[in-house]
């Protein structure tokens, strides 16, 4: 069982909001209203874990072990949400989300394949990771700085634990199923690593996922300020060309190693997907 395993593991890193955080150090010449209102932002956005957790435990009711792996997902992504409030709430109170802001974003997200759904919460994670990283050195207070490097580190923990559930389901696919499951994550994979060449990194928070309530059914579109995340990538942290690439190259790392195989290129995984879509179906 992965998530005993998980536990411990996460358990001996984590870090607590009362004592890990040096709120004595913060530097209020150094924070400005444009940079609080996107810690603001990102704290709404934070809480659309909770939805998130709602579809993993409805769509995986057969997988109790990565159930209740969603108890450290889930305490461990909201305490985000919480510590960028705290940081509000000490130093500019006037911007603390309101709770029907943060109610807006919990809605209810369609069914989806569980598997393509895991890859793109994997892919997810190591985007934020990197997001969360240029944002820790656009800010110039010192405190905030050292919240945005704590949370980016968490990301790339819960990319490390998805990844193992994707390990997980290649080894454990039922025989003749292997190459679909490969495919299913090739497919996802390739899709979010290659969203930056539209201008418009995909990542689970700007996704369509209840048609019912289109266009209104992203976290995005139910910001206060729905066109929020466009501005801080491109205006505000910057995050480059040169910042994507790094995405794309963590992705097909981590690519590799589930696949068993060196993915040096967006060709190359495209390449390797179009193979498992036409080999016959292996135990």
């Amino acid at each position: 069982m992965l998530y005993a395993e998980l536990f411990h593991d996460l358990e001996r890193v984590r870090w607590n909001m009362a004592t890990d955080v040096a709120w004595d150090r913060f530097d209020a010449t150094k924070l400005s209203d444009e940079q609080a209102q996107t810690i603001r932002l990102n704290a709404i956005t934070e809480w659309s874990a909770l939805p998130a957790t709602e579809m993993f435990l409805r769509d995986n009711r057969g997988d109790s072990d990565f159930s209740a792996f969603m108890s450290i997902w889930f305490f461990e992504e909201q305490k985000h949400s919480l510590v960028l409030m705290e940081y509000l709430r000490r130093f500019r109170p006037e911007m603390v989300p309101t709770e029907a802001e943060l109610h807006n974003v919990r809605f209810e997200f369609d069914p989806a394949p569980p598997l393509e759904t895991l890859m793109l919460h994997f892919c997810g994670e190591v985007r934020l990771n990197h997001w969360y990283r240029r944002a820790a050195e656009w800010h110039t207070e010192p405190v905030i700085k050292q919240i945005y490097s704590l949370i980016a580190k968490d990301e790339a923990r819960h990319a490390g634990a998805y990844l193992k559930y994707l390990k997980r389901a290649i080894a454990e696919a039922a025989s003749g199923r292997v190459n679909e499951v490969k495919a299913a994550f090739a497919k996802i994979g390739f899709l979010m690593a290659s969203s930056g060449r539209s201008g418009k990194p995909l990542h689970p928070t700007n996704l369509h996922v209840n048609q019912t309530l289109f266009p209104n059914d992203t976290v995005q579109s139910r910001l206060p300020d729905p066109a929020w995340l466009e501005r801080w990538l491109d205006v505000q942290i910057q995050f480059d060309r040169e910042w994507e690439g790094k995405v794309v190259k963590m992705i097909l790392h981590n690519l590799s190693s589930l696949f068993g195989r060196s993915l040096e290129s967006l060709s190359d995984l495209n390449r390797y997907r179009k193979t498992l879509l036409s080999a016959p179906q292996a135990g």
